[in-house]
């Protein structure tokens, strides 16, 4: 059996559980780690900001290969809203991003939109697009009334 697939039984649990550990895997380079977070499908997907669209699991696996190659991705993820139904998962998160420059780390932010799918193996990351944000993604534009007490 495949390393990956041997992991994938382990990080079992919820749509959140596969986030949390999609996120932990990132944060320690963990290319099996974070491949057991996705759908063994020919049709995942994976958009980088700026980058192109990486189809299927081949793809997306030598595209985080590279970056790892650099280190880890410090990312959290942060002010998830999310769409839920007995099958699949739609989060989109704010992800605050520690990038280190020449004057010392400085935080970034990109938006992403994370879909999970329920699958026979158990909650797994279908689709991961990811767009450059700014200072300004840190705060949320909403139509939610504000009441005032």
């Amino acid at each position: 059996m495949p390393k990956a697939r041997k992991q994938a039984a382990i990080v079992g649990g919820t749509a959140d559980d596969i986030e949390a550990a999609f996120y932990d895997a990132l944060q320690n380079a963990d290319l099996e780690k974070l491949m057991a977070c996705w759908a063994d499908e020919d049709e995942v997907v994976c958009v980088h900001p700026g980058g192109p669209r990486l189809i299927g699991i081949g793809a997306i696996r030598v595209a985080f290969d590279a970056m790892f190659a650099n280190g880890s991705i410090r990312a959290w993820p942060e002010g998830v809203r999310k769409i839920e139904s007995l099958a699949s998962s739609v989060h989109n998160v704010r992800e605050r991003i520690e990038v280190l420059t020449e004057e010392g780390p400085r935080e970034a932010y990109v938006i992403a939109t994370n879909v999970y799918h329920k699958t026979a193996q158990g909650w797994r990351m279908v689709a991961h697009h990811a767009s450059p944000g700014s200072e300004r993604e840190a705060l949320e534009i909403s139509e939610s009334p504000h009441v005032l007490h």
